[in-house]
């Protein structure tokens, strides 16, 4: 009877679940990350700037990114709580080149590796940004909201 209760819990909460935000659980803890769409930086200088995009546009990289943040996540090897940003650099070919994650804390650098991991796993091709049709480098942020708790079993 537990384990079936357990069972519906656990599909119940993935179900029911609002778009931006995630819940995985395993046996010792459980993380919900509300993931915020991602942002262009803009260019200063620049009349004519359009953002890169993704493919299929940011709502669809933001649910690819949900999607594999779910499936890749290693969890229970850290427990963060509080805001996190992520930046790529976007090179004019409209490659990931680079991939920084903030704040620094105690134990965030496995949650970075593992965001970087996703990051560069999810096959995306972005449209570079542009400066008067210039393709030129920018930054995408991405941010996210971490609530973990973990448990002793």
């Amino acid at each position: 009877l537990a384990l079936s209760t357990m069972s519906f819990a656990q599909q119940y909460d993935l179900e029911d679940q609002e778009n931006s935000i995630i819940i995985t659980e395993n046996n010792k803890s459980i993380l919900k990350i509300d993931v915020k769409e991602p942002m262009q930086v803009a260019v200063k200088n620049c009349s004519g700037f359009k953002a890169g995009n993704g493919e299929g546009g940011v709502s669809a990289y933001t649910e690819t990114l949900r999607r594999y943040m779910f499936n890749y996540l290693n969890s229970e090897f850290y427990v963060l709580n509080g805001d996190f940003t992520f930046t790529l650099i976007l090179n004019e070919a409209g490659k990931i080149s680079k991939i920084e994650g903030f704040p620094k804390v105690e134990h965030s650098e496995v949650f970075f590796d593992d965001m970087k991991y996703i990051l560069r796993r999810i096959k995306n091709t972005w449209t570079p940004a542009s400066c008067n049709g210039k393709p030129m480098t920018s930054e995408v942020k991405i941010k996210m909201k971490l609530n973990s708790i973990a448990t002793d079993i």
